[in-house]
């Protein structure tokens, strides 16, 4: 990099008001590019006289204007580094409208934090601009939906429908481990092998072990990634025969969403983002779903911030444990993937012998398959060292 290059470099990243100290050093010019690129960045992080609306009276930008500062910022940078800048509109210049023109939805490179912002906001969003809005939130649920509808479905036929087996000849299904457990006596000296008198094969639409999994899902204002990523799971495993599935949202008031469970755009827009939370009176409607209770996988997703009955919220949880229920707590994520928790009733849990930690969304298939198997799950909070 040249020195001139390296002058315009610092020229962006201290704004237009380094321009004259720059031009007395001999550099600081900047190409028509980064030119763009600064008046860009200006309208959201430029001092007293820039960016928007520095030359009205306080009502904002208008919408050509956010729709050319969408473009350039479009073209001018990486659809991640265009992410940040959009969510930093709304923190530091509350461009609501971003949100409530569909001109400007259709141009916004899909983000959960603004996808969450959209949820937390779709009770304001105009008639007008209400396809728009879907539009946007199902081409975040698609992202999310590539990730994980193989290993989700992988997952659940691996854990639950290789227990069962079927009358039904197939090659691909063969058991070949019970077949040869069964045959054992049928084991030729001569041949140097086993010829066996019956063929197990796996049945894969036995509903004999059918699960019963229970999404508890916090809908506060700190929770919006994790409902997205939790949306999208459970409608992939309402979709599966293999086990029945509800989903209940809560915040002071319980909703069950599960006969939204068809679409995940038509669920997320069923959570009502915000409010209150009241986690025991949540659990206590979850308890009255269960009906095998050794059958019955309850993931309570929340950033245990209750606002209810702390004490309600251990006991209900521990009854669940005891009836049999295999209960897992799942941390708030946020900030890419962070966890935001309330770190005393997090280790109160977990000293309960309750696995209660943060989960990358991409380990959601490999968390569910070793839950339904009944296996450790230690080893997710072990990768998540400090979330209990």
């Amino acid at each position: 990099m040249t020195q001139q290059e390296q002058i315009a470099r610092w020229r962006l990243v201290l704004g237009a008001q380094s321009e004259d100290a720059f031009a007395r050093m001999g550099g600081g010019r900047l190409s028509e590019e980064q030119f763009l690129m600064d008046q860009a960045l200006s309208a959201i992080y430029g001092g007293p006289g820039e960016g928007f609306g520095a030359g009205g009276a306080g009502n904002g930008p208008s919408a050509p204007h956010l729709s050319k500062w969408l473009g350039d910022l479009r073209s001018l940078f990486d659809s991640e580094t265009v992410a940040v800048v959009q969510n930093d509109a709304i923190e530091r210049k509350g461009l609501r409208q971003l949100l409530l023109e569909p001109e400007l939805l259709e141009g916004l490179e899909p983000d959960l934090d603004m996808a969450s912002t959209l949820l937390m906001l779709k009770d304001q969003i105009p008639k007008k601009s209400k396809e728009a809005a879907r539009a946007f939130i199902r081409k975040i649920v698609e992202n999310i939906n590539k990730m994980l509808e193989s290993d989700v479905r992988r997952a659940v036929t691996a854990a639950l429908n290789r227990r069962a087996h079927s009358p039904l000849p197939s090659a691909a299904a063969i058991d070949f481990r019970g077949t040869i457990r069964r045959n054992l006596k049928n084991y030729d000296p001569a041949l140097g092998a086993i010829i066996p008198d019956r063929v197990l094969f796996f049945d894969r639409s036995s509903r004999v072990n059918r699960w019963h999994v229970i999404l508890d899902i916090d809908q506060s204002g700190s929770m919006g990634s994790s409902i997205l990523y939790s949306s999208v799971m459970a409608c992939i495993l309402a979709s599966m025969s293999a086990v029945r599935t509800n989903v209940v949202a809560f915040d002071t008031q319980i909703m069950d969403l599960t006969p939204l469970c068809e679409d995940p755009v038509d669920l997320l827009f069923g959570f009502q983002m915000g409010g209150g939370t009241d986690i025991a009176k949540s659990i206590a409607y979850c308890q009255a779903l269960v009906e095998t209770p050794a059958k019955t996988l309850f993931f309570l997703i929340s950033d245990l911030e209750e606002g209810g009955n702390r004490a309600a919220l251990l006991r209900r949880l521990e009854e669940m444990k005891g009836s049999g229920v295999t209960v897992v707590v799942l941390l708030a994520i946020a900030d890419g993937g962070k966890p935001y928790y309330d770190a005393q009733t997090a280790q109160r849990i977990a000293e309960m012998g309750i696995p209660c930690f943060a989960c990358a969304p991409e380990k959601l298939p490999q968390l569910l398959e070793r839950a339904l198997k009944g296996q450790d799950l230690s080893i997710f909070a072990e990768k998540k060292k400090g979330t209990a």
